[in-house]
């Protein structure tokens, strides 16, 4: 379960703290639901996504994992640049306590990922695309009870799209699922229930439907 109460966002610029992103967000997610992130663009669905995540924090408020979150799937940061896709593997492979197993997870992402010669050179040399594919094969080789993805399966060429959701898919199956995503046939495929973020609240749908109708009349008024 993952409690998100009154959450409040926004970020400072050069002039000062900036407008509210997110402003008294609460809702709670169940186990293993399978929920869609609806919004127009900069609406504030990454920035909940990373709260969720927990590689972002909130000024105000709360966000409570009582299960195991994934980072976000398709987020191309949180990679320390001057280590190379392999040494950054194992130094996740570490946190989460795989250092018996350590060799067969690294093989895992590093065949997954696609990176060629590229896995040993530094990540601050990767463009966005392969810095998205080594977050996504890292997120495979961990099991979560919630996996969360911003527009994971656009990384790539088509060959690697096509694998990413094949994959995906089998990781929806087992485990709940918070995603970004702003095709709206991938969000039907994937999701049951729908949160509809605008003017920085977030609205709660039971079904995704009703969130994508409400999203689409909104830009229509």
């Amino acid at each position: 379960m993952i409690v998100v109460d009154n959450v409040h966002k926004r970020y400072r610029t050069d002039h000062g703290p900036g407008p509210w992103v997110l402003q008294g967000v609460s809702f709670t997610i169940p186990a293993k639901l399978k929920v869609g992130l609806i919004g127009a663009n900069g609406a504030g669905k990454s920035t909940l996504l990373r709260l969720i995540g927990g590689i972002d924090h909130p000024n105000i408020g709360r966000v409570e994992r009582h299960c195991r979150v994934s980072w976000p799937m398709g987020f191309a940061g949180g990679l320390q640049g001057s280590l190379s896709g392999r040494h950054n593997a194992k130094f996740v492979c570490r946190i989460h306590g795989h250092e018996r197993d350590i060799a067969e997870r690294i093989a895992a992402i590093e065949a997954f990922a696609e990176l060629g010669e590229a896995f040993d050179e530094p990540v601050k040399t990767y463009s966005t695309g392969m810095r998205s594919r080594l977050q996504f094969a890292m997120s495979l080789a961990f099991d979560f009870d919630v996996y969360i993805s911003d527009e994971v399966t656009a990384a790539g060429d088509a060959a690697f799209r096509k694998k990413a959701l094949t994959a995906f898919k089998e990781l929806a199956d087992r485990s709940g699922l918070i995603m970004v995503s702003h095709d709206e046939g991938t969000l039907k495929n994937f999701c049951a229930t729908g949160i509809w973020i605008h003017d920085g609240q977030a609205v709660w749908f039971d079904r995704i439907d009703d969130a994508l109708k409400a999203y689409r009349e909104s830009r229509i008024t």
